[in-house]
This record gives C-alpha cells, structure tokens and sequence, in this order.
C-alpha cells in the first residue's frame, strides 16, 4: 500500500468510521449505570453485594473476598494475614462515573513483606482476572480464564502491577474492578516494577475502582480499558486524534529504522546510496516499507562537540542529500522519518525545538523518532506543525493512557523480548498506532511477525544490530503475508468493536475478534506445534455473507456441532523446538464478508462479475507480494486461464477492493491434472465448394461423453450440457490420401517437424490403390494447413457428436437399436474397466482386423444424414486441444480398424461408440502421427 493509498484511505470517511468516532467521545453514563458503594461483611473483608447510585443493592452470588494477594509469594486473603498486615477501604467520595476506594496495606509484623498481585474481590476458578505470574523480570502480567491456560499480555508501562477482576451477578448484569498501586503513597516502602517491599510499619496504597457492566467478560475489559482509560484520565482529550493529517500513521505497518552508516543507506565505498536497491528488495518481500526512518546520531553522538543536528548535517552530500532521500522514498509509497535524541544536552548548544524545526523544514521528513520517550509534548508536535503538516511524532516506548492524548503512535519495545501474546494496549485506543520492535539479527523471529498480526499491528525491524543472517528472505516473506492482510482490512484493526481472546473450542488457539458492519475478522494464533485443523469458532452465519480463510486462500463453511455452528479453521503446524523462542506459533485469519463477487469456473474461462468496488485482481494461487494479478474493472468478465496464468494448477484467488480494502474474496480451484481446452475455433470461410460434404441442420443437443482409462482424466467441464448448435456442412467421409495429394501439390505444404510425415507414401505418393483410403501419418498441425487450404476447418468434439449421433442421440451410426450390440466388462483398476463390444454386423463397420480400407465400403454404416466411416475406419482428429498442468492431448472420435486384444493395457480400438472419446497424447508432431489417425473437416455456414 502506497503512501499515497494510506493519506487516500486516511482522509476517505466510511460512514461507519465517521458513526463511531462521533459518538465515541459523547456516550452518555447515566445515574443508573453507576456504581457507589461495596456491600462488605467479615469486618469488611468480604463483599456480599453492590450500591448503585439509584439506591438499588445488587446481590452477589455469595459472598468473595475484598481483595487477594501475595506476601512473600504466599497467596493470602484478608483473614490470612490478621498480625501481619492491615487491611483498610476508604470510600472516596464524589468520584465519577464509578466506585472509587483506597485499599491500603500497613505492615503490622516485625518483618520486611514482599506484597504483590494484588486483585479485587479475589482470584476464584470462575471468575475473570488479571495478576502476575512467575518471576520475569518484565512481563508477569496474565490474563486467567476460567478453564483455560493463563495468557500472559502487555499492560501500560505505568500499570505493570494491575490487578483486575470481574463477577457475574444474578440479575446477568457483572462487576469490573481493578487495582492501581499509588507510588506516592509508599511510606517506608519501596517500590519495584512487580512488587512493594514494605518495612515494619511501613505501608502502601492502591486505588480499587469498581464498574458494572453488560455481556461477556470481554465487555468488563472494554469498559476499564477503553472507556475509562484505566481510570488515568477524567476525559480524553482527542485533538491529535480527530486531526485528519495525522490519521494516515493509523494505516501503516512496517517500519524499518537504518543507521546513517548501513550499507542499506549509503555505501561508504562507493559513495552510492543503498535506499533504491533496499526499497526496491521490500516491494517484492512484503509490499515495501510504510515507514523508512533515519538514524544517525547514536552510539557516535558524543564523539566530539558537534550535536545531534550538526550529525544531520554532516552526512554525505548534507541536507540536500537527506532531502533528495525523502522524496524518493515518498516517490516509492514510503514516509519518511528521522530520530530526536532529547537527552543531547552536553554537545554544541543548539535550541532542541528550533533544530528540530529546521531538521523538518529542510528534509522534508514526514515523522520524528523520539528516542528515549514514552510519550510526546505540545512543543514537539508544534515545532513540527510549523514545519509542515501531518508529521508524526512516533515514541520510543508505548504511551500510557494520560500521555495517550498527546501523540498518536508509539512502539512495544524489544527491551521485552519474547513479548507477550495479548497486547491489552491495543485494546485501550485500538486507533493509536502500534509497532512492535523486532530484531532481525539475533534468530528467526516468525513469532514477532505473528503477535503483531494477531495483535491487530504493525512491526518496526530495528536492524541497528548488525547482521543480515540467511534466512532473512524468508523470514520477510512471512511478514509480507501478515501485512497485505492488515493492509487490505486496516479498518476492521481500527475497530472500537474490537474483542480479544473470543471463546474457542480448543485451548492453546487463540482467535480475536474485529468487526464492522459490513465484515468480521478473527485473527487466528496457534501454539500447538502439530498444527490445527477442526472446527474452531462459533458463529451465526448471516444471509448474504460468507467465510473465507484469508490466510489459506480457502472458502470456509460453519459445521453444525451440538446444535451450533462452528467454523473450522486450519493452522499450519511448526517446529517444536521452537517452542519458547521467538520463532514459536502460527497464525490464521478468517473473514466474514458480503457477497460481493460472482466467480465461476468452466473449464478454461474463469468468470467474474461485481457490480461494487473499484478493483477486481485475480492471482493464480496466493496472492504475494513477488507476483502480480490480472487487474480488472468492476463489471463482467471471461478471463482466459491460459492465457493470463498459463498451466496454473490449484486455487484461483479473486479480490475486489475499494481504494486497496478488500470489500469480498473468492477462490475457485482448478484440480491438478484437469484437462482444460486450450485450443480456439477459428471460423472457416462461408463461401465456397461443399462437394463431398453433408449439410447438418442447426439444432440442440445434449453432449454426453464415455472414454477407457482414466488414469490421465478426460475432460469432465461439458458433460451434461446442452449445446444449440448452428447449422454447418461435414465431409462425408475422412480426407483421402487422394484429398491430400491434392492439397501438397496445389500448396507445396512443408511441415515443420518432418518426421514420419506421410510415412505410407512413396515418392511424395499414395501407393497405388490406396487413393480413397483415409490420409494417415498427419499431425494436427498437418490437418489444420489442410482445412485451412480446403476453405474448412477441424469439427469440436462437440460438433463432431451433433453430426455423429443426430438428434436422436443414437450409440452407433446406423441404428438407435442397439439391443443386439453388448459389452463385456472387465474392470482392470480403479481408474480402467475394459469393455469388448460384440454383435456388430460386419456389414456395417470395420470391427477391427487391422487392415485400413477405402472410405465409402460400409455404405449400410452410414448415419441418418449421410456421414459414412464414422466408427472403425480411423480415429478422426477433433480442433479440441485440452493442457493440463503436465500433459497436452488432442480428442479423437469414432475408433480405428486396429484392436490389440492380447493385453488389457492397450487404447481400446475397433468400432468405438460416437460418444467416446480417446485422447492423443502430445510430444511432437513426429511422435504423433500415427498409422490409424486422421481426420475430416467441417465448414461453416451463412
């Protein structure tokens, strides 16, 4: 997607985007859906019920503890710790729009305690909640579900130590409630990333917030998260975010951030600059960089007194060059960035804001790496604003939700490394851009790839660690899949409707959820190394929509399980000793979109028709950033497959989009080894002699085929249906030798290939007496430059069988009564059944004693029209040229006056009925001609 794409699509208003941001920032929270007061018993350790604001006691299910927590990794509640620690709850008074207490902790023993994973109203087996887990030094936090395996998800940096739970009551409505440590309240105590360690009488506080909510636990989530910004924030102020310039970083997804001194951006011995080869090398990888930024002040920032922008200006070729940079890689779909070092305060004196100012001015750079910063100030984006319009400031570490309000997109840095599956972030402002920072040097890491994609973001490749290892290409490719899917439904990734870790039917495959009205997305994560392959999702099909497999390229139908419909989901598997590194799990994503898309497939002719979009593209298997797809208009099309995809084999994937949005998807698949006709019919001449010809009339006829052995498959795409054929004239009889002589003579006719050529002849002559029998030892190229001479052309198979069987659709030319005639079965394999036909009158054809004959000796043979030599004289050559993705073969009709009997493993000769078929298998023209093959011509009418 091009930078040009995202500002369109950024700037484009769909009207459900434009119903939910209007709406976000003015939901109503009325009196009745607040909660005042805890309904406590046990001295107040113990919750029984909830106020709300109305008056109304809402009763609890029992009776559950205030809170639970660890003390020296000892799990405790209230009752346990009497002599240890005190427990107190402080209602805070007029706080809106939910309950508002302070739990404070006082250490009563005469030991240092070690409180952590602290949670609201206790850790029950069926209950929701969110707590630490073992002893990472930065990531602890997981999510527990009833029933299933904890998830270990990414919190805000000031949130590390959250606790969070939440309750179902009787009435169906449930309580949130969550858990905040209040760093200033520590009093001899010190405090650590996970846990509070609290001398003798010392003591901490935590804010305990409370909420009620409606609907499945994930709605508990949404309205601490996204409603109440975790209750950083009394109200969000949305400036940045409703700034149509700055919308654009929302539709990006990968980033890569280059030292000034990479050979990928300057080559210091050549001078040369390495961005065109490098963009050019992310096209075709994963569909080029959104983002390009520009490092080149640390680890040489310090070396001597020149400062950060004087390191800028000091690159080769200066501004000029940096400039000149940026526009090429705007010119390329690709923004532009540079880094912000805040902590340079020692080197040359230079005003930060000014030096950015003019950084931004003379570059032209689209976005401005803060290095160091979790956040962004009004300074910073104002110096930008001055400069120009729509620069990002784009934070070295992830906003909390406060510092949220003053810059759009931030990173989960690779400090923590094998990062968390759940990235709870996502959830608090799903439009606020996130890359996650991976390092391409140290190992494979599909696994980083894979959680930013299941994640809904996109993936920063910090490559300031030198290495560019082996399997990088392919490791890019992956990231080429993840992103052309988020690309294509980045609105779906912006969805305020967003909800994580839907139930599935499996543990160990996890699926999120992204709706719009008018599509669903789940992204699929799988850490079962074997792979999965079984129903999966519940879902409620709706009329005029339908699944799709967006990662297999498969359509997908709900299976009906215990009177629910589940979607089935298939992820591949991965090595298991990759389990635990960052090369772990696979991915999956499944779409529900409208019918869009008509695409059927007949034989060799893929139709399409959409009457919405903009775009049709159509690829042959996957699509991938490496190929390119036949780009149509939105409208009715016929798309050779030959063609456009030539012997392609497997799915045929077809895309409309709107602005690069993938409004619906289809996929039809062509079977390998599916013969697909190749050849064309050009129309003979109107006009001319018809001497020896038979006038058939027009009329309708439905085409039905037999053949012998099918290990080779014979066409199936025109079994059963009924062609209207206009009238057109047929030879009589098959070209004589005499025919041909004829036209070598009148055309001085070479073939291309000579071997076995008229191999029968003598002296460029049919032998004496042989003039009336069929011309043999052709090709199909021979037959062709024949009809062509004699103003005709070869018949199609199906014209061949119109003017064979008549509308009476009889087996055999001379009668429609056939009791007389029987066959003999014997099934040889599952693909070969042999039959010998017996009763024929020998007055009537040829039944195969090996001897060619002259046309017109079976006269009693011919059929209703007058067509003579139909069955046993020679297999008859059709213009029908069928490819498949290994073989080419011509369909012949009628039989031949050969017939080995002595083995069952030969092409069955003799009389065959007018329905069969028998291929002629290609190699060269040579190789092909054959002493029981030739052909007769048919010649359009009027």
């Amino acid at each position: 997607m091009t930078l040009h794409v995202i500002k369109k699509i950024s700037n484009k208003i769909f009207s459900h985007s434009t119903c939910l941001l209007a709406c976000i920032w003015c939901i109503p929270v009325t009196q009745a859906q607040e909660l005042k007061q805890f309904v406590r018993a046990s001295e107040g350790m113990e919750v029984t019920g909830f106020v709300m604001a109305t008056g109304e006691e809402l009763q609890s299910t029992g009776s559950h503890p205030l809170v639970a927590f660890d003390i020296n990794d000892r799990t405790m509640l209230a009752a346990d710790a009497k002599g240890i620690i005190d427990i107190s709850l402080e209602t805070v008074t007029g706080f809106n729009p939910a309950y508002k207490a302070v739990l404070r902790f006082k250490n009563r023993s005469a030991d240092t305690l070690v409180l952590s994973n602290v949670v609201p109203l206790g850790r029950a087996d069926k209950a929701v909640y969110i707590t630490g887990k073992g002893k990472h030094g930065l990531s602890r936090s997981h999510l527990f579900l009833p029933g299933k395996q904890p998830v270990n998800c990414i919190l805000p940096d000031n949130a590390w130590e959250l606790g969070y739970s939440a309750m179902v009551l009787p009435n169906g409505l449930s309580v949130c409630a969550l858990v905040r440590r209040d760093r200033a309240s520590a009093d001899q105590a010190t405090i650590r990333r996970f846990e509070t360690v609290i001398a003798p009488g010392g003591s901490i506080a935590y804010n305990l917030f409370a909420d009620v909510y409606s609907g499945d636990w994930q709605q508990g989530l949404k309205k601490v998260f996204q409603e109440r910004y975790l209750y950083d924030v009394a109200r969000f102020d949305n400036t940045l975010f409703e700034r149509d310039d700055l919308k654009w970083i929302r539709h990006t997804y990968v980033m890569h951030l280059i030292m000034a001194w990479d050979k990928f951006y300057h080559d210091s011995e050549t001078g040369q600059s390495g961005l065109p080869a490098f963009i050019e090398r992310g096209k075709k990888l994963y569909g080029g960089d959104d983002v390009i930024g520009l490092w080149p002040t640390w680890p040489t920032l310090g070396i001597d007194q020149r400062n950060q922008f004087d390191l800028f200006r000091d690159l080769p070729g200066g501004m000029a060059r940096i400039r000149q940079d940026a526009d090429y890689c705007r010119s390329h779909g690709t923004a532009f960035f540079l880094c912000y070092n805040p902590w340079d305060e020692s080197t040359r004196g230079e005003g930060h804001m000014e030096g950015l100012y003019d950084l931004i001015m003379q570059t032209g750079a689209d976005g401005v790496v803060l290095d160091t910063q979790g956040g962004s100030s009004t300074e910073l984006q104002e110096a930008a604003d001055r400069a120009k319009p729509g620069v990002i400031m784009y934070s070295e570490g992830f906003a909390v939700p406060k510092d949220m309000q003053g810059i759009v997109s931030g990173r989960v840095h690779n400090a923590l490394y094998y990062p968390p599956m759940l990235n709870l972030n996502k959830f608090i402002k799903p439009e606020f851009t996130i890359y996650r920072v991976a390092e391409l040097a140290k190992e494979p890491i599909k696994r980083e790839f894979a959680t930013a994609f299941f994640n809904g973001y996109g993936t920063e490749l910090n490559i300031f660690a030198p290495g560019q290892p082996d399997w990088v290409d392919e490791q890019y490719r992956y990231l080429g899949r993840t992103t052309r899917i988020l690309r294509e439904n980045t609105y779906n990734f912006l969805s305020r409707d967003y909800i994580p870790l839907i139930p599935t039917l499996v543990d160990s495959v996890y699926a999120n959820k992204w709706s719009l009205p008018d599509k669903v997305l789940y992204t699929l994560y799988s850490i079962k190394p074997e792979g999965f392959n079984a129903p999966l999702l519940e879902v409620t099909p709706t009329e005029g929509t339908h699944f799709v497999d967006l990662w297999n390229n498969e359509e997908v139908e709900p299976v009906m399980q215990d009177g629910h419909q589940y979607l089935p989901a298939k992820i591949h598997a991965f090595d298991r000793f990759d389990l635990g590194t960052n090369n772990e799990g696979e991915v999956g994503c499944i779409a529900q979109l409208p019918m869009l898309l008509t695409v059927s497939l007949d034989n060799n002719t893929l139709h399409i028709h959409a009457d919405k979009g903009q775009q049709i593209n159509v690829w042959a298997g996957a699509p991938d950033y490496e190929k390119k797809p036949v780009e149509l208009t939105t409208g009715s099309h016929e798309l050779d497959i030959f063609e456009h995809f030539g012997r392609h084999e497997g799915k045929l994937v077809v895309q409309l989009l709107e602005d690069g949005i993938l409004l619906d998807q289809r996929v039809a698949v062509i079977k390998a080894g599916t013969p697909r006709l190749a050849s064309k019919v050009s129309p003979s001449a109107t006009v001319g002699d018809t001497e020896g010809m038979i006038e058939i009339p027009k009329g309708s006829f439905m085409f039905h085929a037999t053949n012998g052995d099918e290990f080779i498959a014979y066409p199936k795409h025109d079994e059963g249906k009924t062609f209207e054929l206009p009238g057109f004239w047929m030879d009589k009889y098959p070209v004589t030798n005499a025919d041909f002589l004829r036209f070598m003579e009148a055309s001085g006719y070479q073939p291309t290939d000579t071997a076995n050529f008229l191999k029968h002849w003598q002296g460029g002559r049919p032998l004496k007496g042989e003039e009336r029998y069929p011309v043999v030892y052709v090709s199909y190229e021979d037959a062709q430059a024949y009809a062509r001479w004699a103003g005709k052309r070869l018949p199609t198979e199906v014209e061949w069988q119109y003017a064979a069987q008549t509308p009476d659709l009889r087996e055999w030319p001379w009668s429609k009564d056939t009791k007389h005639i029987k066959r003999e079965l014997e099934p040889v394999t599952n693909s070969l059944t042999v039959y010998k036909i017996k009763g024929i009158d020998s007055k009537l054809a040829n039944l195969g004693d090996g001897k060619p004959y002259p046309v017109g000796k079976y006269k009693r043979g011919a059929n209703p029209y007058g067509l003579e030599d139909l069955v046993g004289s020679v297999w008859q050559l059709t213009n029908d040229v069928y490819k498949s993705g290994s073989y080419t073969y011509i369909m012949m009709k009628g039989g031949s006056y050969f017939n080995p009997t002595s083995s069952w493993w030969y092409v069955q000769g003799g009389p065959r009925e007018l329905h069969y078929r028998q291929y002629l298998l290609r190699v060269s023209q040579g190789f092909e001609r054959n002493a029981t093959v030739g052909f007769r011509c048919v010649k359009d009418k009027k």
